[in-house]
């Protein structure tokens, strides 16, 4: 049934149609690929930095990010505003190229909120921050994943986690040591 383009639509669903006029109709099967089943995953990390040093290091998105994770992607940042960030990765993989596109809002000073939608997978992940005893800081990621286009099912909740909680550790790596390095000679540890 063919239905008029929402120009207030969700930034996920703005970025699963194609460029329309508002008022113009569409037939909704003709651009929307096979869906699946959403899960839920969470992740805790820790940091031995403050929170708001955490938050500009998280946040800050460029296309050498990669680099930390030790996951292979290319990243293409499109737009960034005090608001919000946009980009694009394209990761290799063994069943072939995978394109993800990210819209970021940012919600300084503690949390941030990304909506996915790539050619196999829609993913919504909210991410907080914590103050912990000790100038650490707790990330809590809160993900929604469907599979969608040439997706599969969604990995394992163990098999998930374990996977972002393993990148979030890199990430923590040089986050920590990139605190280090901008504090002061001779600063409290």
């Amino acid at each position: 049934m063919p239905i008029r383009a929402d120009p207030a639509a969700s930034p996920v669903r703005k970025l699963l149609r194609p460029p329309l006029s508002p008022g113009r109709l569409i037939d909704r099967r003709a651009f929307v690929p096979k869906r699946g089943p959403s899960s839920s995953y969470e992740v805790h990390s820790t940091f031995r930095a403050p929170l708001d040093f955490v938050y500009r290091w998280c946040t800050d998105y460029t296309p050498k990010d990669a680099r930390f994770s030790r996951e292979g992607y290319t990243r293409r940042i499109l737009r960034r505003s005090r608001h919000e960030v946009i980009f694009e990765d394209l990761y290799d993989t063994r069943q072939g190229w995978v394109w993800l596109r990210r819209v970021v809002r940012l919600r300084p000073p503690g949390r941030w909120h990304a909506d996915s939608v790539g050619s196999d997978r829609v993913i919504s992940v909210e991410y907080r921050l914590s103050r912990l005893t000790g100038n650490r800081t707790q990330l809590t990621i809160r993900a929604r994943r469907r599979p969608y286009g040439i997706g599969v099912r969604n990995p394992p909740k163990s098999q998930w986690e374990r996977s972002v909680a393993r990148s979030w550790r890199n990430y923590g790596r040089a986050l920590e040591l990139e605190y280090k390095g901008s504090r002061p000679t001779g600063a409290r540890r």
